[in-house]
């Protein structure tokens, strides 16, 4: 692609990842520091009684007990996060969380109060001495009893618990059913799962009276709205408020959710205490106090011609938006848009329905609802294929978008308040070199029967998806060359190990002629760059990328410029190479970036009108529309018929992200997507009983995949260039994790070739594969119930 970009260039964070100096907030260890721990709910649902904190407060060691009445006018709801866009027809309720739950608790692990100690230690043992009187009411856990009438409601000035509901139609969807040759019916369920990053989130702030100024450090994904949000709940202005985001043990979505009670309290016992405060999440608090993902029931159908083309689809999902929705829309509107796939479909009708229930909220986790639409038509399409009598991969083939028919604008509004909208894509070169890489008409003439002869049951599997990334509104960037002739470039957004330190730097370096090793970067401190949205959506390297490219292109232009002036030619005789700008055909007349940018800064004279001092620039880049990437998965499974356990022999990424930056951080964000992907696959289910307690709060029965579990993965890649950035680039991060679901069910039906069988939920386990195995071999549905073919 470049001399630098496009290359497999090694990320300048690493050594100071590996070599145990990189800061990561629970290093922080300010001078007079006080911990707290909060008190949290036992209860799913419950009204609050008196709250006695009268022992705590006695404890030695304890320096104040804080309930929500002590909070005074500081008690408020926070604010709506993502309003949902203007859908016609749409209902929405606003209900967001409060820093500490009053007159009621909505789910287990709600923060009622909040100790504050000289130690952690102090502080957890005083908070178990806080004594809250509770009323148990009955809890909202089911999705569908949550709608009927008469169930207990989450929110007491509601008439339901319809947190909302969003109608979306294209075409006509009964006309095309009632031309349909075939039509597939289908009920999906897709369950909740935890993000389980390695740090837990944290936050440090300590309040300097007499700078009058708040310094924050923050586990968070959004450093600069979470700063300017801050700033205005506590009346201070944002040049305040310094709000710094350093190395983050993985993000995957949850740290983005603003606003967490615990953000918002710390801040304000800092100011109030005047000694800096800490909290660090445990690992159980983890599992009921920061945000969760998934959680939908699908009733779906397909109609298709006698050729096996889609007609139309029609879908009916309830949500479960948890205890509150201060993410809006976001993850159900990802499925309701994601569900289309890569395919031709004339007409559209869905309906989704966000419920409200008494458990952890749902915001955003990597795929961030677009695995359940993936989930939706990938399966749709297996079950039309086998009813159909048509090959898996033929039915996708004839039904791919075109590379003439791009831009498509769908009538669908998607999360960026527009409508669908798909930049660019090559679909059926995806599945043609997936199927090469897994070796799959060799599978199917030669390995499976031959496994199935000596009684071992070998299953393949190939899925596609598409993926909007790199939605605005906007990120910036500030590109410096100091006098030494170093680089530095600053910018909004935060980092949680996508290699953003490296590939920021090679977009500088193509530009100026260096090497990215020399290159500084700067992220998520907002005393360093002001302004940007954060890191989500896939939209780094191609929103904050592009701000990059766009301040570079600035301080190369101003260097020619510069440099021709001062030795006397024409601005179209020199060029930069190296790190230095000379003269085309006598390199020994050169000047330095380090001595252009002295120069840049003359310390007598006056600036020239129409210029500035200093080689820099500042840029800013907010895309019109997002980018839209793509791409299939394929895989070969192997499963014990006696206990359902699964290995996986071999695992196939292709994937298009447009023009690809560094290979080796795109591969590296592909593999972590598929270790996600193939734990939301079959092993991470959180389960809740009736009452809404989580039966498996820790890592002893909540299972990860492990090294053991994930195959080396094998990417290749296709370049279709984004139109709508200069860079040419697409998002990355979560197309790993987005199809796996789909692909685990389609490769598991085929290994077991169990008549009957047909996975329709997600996550699965080796026992829950063993029981619909069972089902099916003694004759029974084996959806358990969810839905049946017509």
């Amino acid at each position: 692609m470049g001399r630098v970009l496009g290359t497999r260039t090694p990320r300048n964070e690493d050594p100071r990842l590996l070599t145990g100096r990189a800061l990561f907030v629970d290093d922080l260890a300010l001078p007079g520091t006080l911990e707290v721990a909060f008190v949290r709910s036992h209860y799913a649902h419950a009204r609050i009684g008196e709250i006695d904190t009268a022992e705590a407060r006695a404890l030695p060691g304890v320096v104040a007990v804080l309930t929500a009445e002590d909070l005074g006018d500081y008690h408020q709801p926070g604010p709506l996060l993502v309003p949902p866009p203007p859908v016609p027809g749409m209902e929405f309720h606003e209900r967001t969380q409060v820093p500490l739950a009053k007159g009621k608790v909505r789910h287990v692990g709600e923060p009622v109060a909040v100790v504050v100690a000289e130690s952690r230690y102090v502080a957890e043992d005083a908070a178990e001495r806080v004594y809250v009187d509770y009323e148990p009411l009955p809890a909202v856990v089911d999705l569908e009893a949550a709608l009927e009438a008469g169930a207990a409601l989450v929110h007491d000035d509601l008439d339901s618990n319809l947190a909302a509901f969003v109608p979306q139609r294209k075409g006509d969807y009964a006309a095309a059913r009632a031309a349909a040759a075939h039509v597939v019916t289908r009920r999906y369920h897709y369950d909740r799962g935890a993000s389980a990053a390695i740090e837990n989130r944290g936050i440090v702030a300590s309040w300097d009276e007499r700078a009058d100024r708040l310094e924050i450090w923050d586990t968070t994904q959004a450093p600069i709205p979470v700063r300017n949000g801050l700033a205005g709940m506590l009346g201070l202005s944002e040049h305040q408020v310094r709000l710094v985001a350093p190395f983050v043990g993985g993000g995957f979505g949850p740290k983005i959710m603003m606003f967490y009670p615990e953000e918002v309290v710390v801040p304000w016992l800092a100011m109030r205490l005047g000694r800096p405060i800490k909290w660090i999440e445990d690992r159980q608090e983890n599992f009921f106090a920061t945000t969760q993902e998934r959680g939908q029931i699908h009733d779906a159908e397909m109609a298709l011609d006698a050729d096996g083309r889609i007609l139309g689809i029609r879908d009916r999902f309830l949500h479960d938006t948890g205890a509150y929705d201060p993410y809006g829309l976001t993850v159900p509107l990802n499925s309701q848009c994601t569900l289309l796939g890569p395919y031709r479909v004339p007409a559209y009708d869905s309906e989704l329905r966000a419920v409200f229930t008494n458990k952890t909220i749902v915001t955003p986790y990597r795929g961030a609802g677009r695995q359940h639409g993936v989930f939706v038509v990938e399966r749709l399409l297996d079950a039309a294929a086998a009813e159909m009598g048509i090959d898996r991969l033929e039915i996708r083939r004839r039904n791919f978008l075109e590379p003439g028919d791009f831009p498509v604008e769908q009538p669908i509004i998607y999360q960026d308040f527009a409508p669908l909208y798909y930049d660019s894509g090559d679909y059926a070169p995806l599945i043609e070199q997936a199927r090469q890489r897994i070796g799959w008409d060799r599978f199917l003439a030669e390995e499976q029967p031959r496994a199935r002869a000596e009684g071992r049951a070998l299953g393949i599997g190939l899925v596609c998806y598409v993926e909007g990334t790199g939605i605005g509104p906007f990120e910036g960037a500030r590109l410096q060359v100091q006098t030494s002739g170093k680089v530095t470039v600053a910018t909004g957004v935060g980092t949680q190990g996508q290699g953003h330190f490296t590939v920021l730097a090679q977009i500088a370096a193509e530009q100026l002629g260096g090497e990215a090793a020399d290159v500084e970067v700067v992220t998520g401190d907002t005393d360093r760059f002001h302004w940007g949205t954060g890191t989500f959506a896939s939209r780094g390297a191609v929103v904050a990328g592009n701000a990059v490219h766009a301040a570079a292109v600035e301080v190369r232009a101003k260097a020619l410029r510069l440099a021709a002036k001062l030795l006397e030619v024409a601005e179209e005789d020199v060029e930069l190479v190296d790190g230095e700008v000379r003269v085309v055909g006598a390199p020994q007349r050169a000047m330095s970036l380090g001595a252009l940018a002295v120069e840049a800064n003359p310390m007598r004279g006056a600036v020239e009108p129409g210029t500035e001092p200093g080689l820099e620039s500042t840029q800013y880049f907010g895309p019109h529309r997002g980018a839209t990437a793509s791409g299939a998965h394929a895989m070969i499974v192997e499963v014990d018929r006696e206990t359902c356990e699964v290995e996986i022999a071999k695992y196939v990424v292709v994937h298009d992200c447009g023009r690809v930056l560094n290979p080796m951080i795109v591969d590296g964000q592909v593999h972590g997507g598929v270790a996600q992907g193939i734990g939301n696959a079959f092993f991470e289910e959180l389960v809740y009983d009736d009452n809404g307690q989580l039966l498996n709060a820790s890592f002893m029965d909540f299972l990860l995949p492990t090294s053991l579990d994930v195959p080396r993965v094998e990417v290749g890649h296709q370049e279709t260039v984004a139109p709508g950035n200069a860079l040419g680039t697409k998002g990355a991060g979560e197309a790993g994790s987005i199809p796996t679901g789909a692909l685990f069910a389609q490769a598991l039906e085929d290994a077991l070739a169990v008549p009957g069988l047909e996975i329709r939920q997600m996550p699965l386990s080796p026992s829950k594969l063993w029981h619909l195995v069972r089902a099916a071999e003694g004759g029974a549905d084996a959806g358990a119930g969810e839905g049946d073919g017509e």
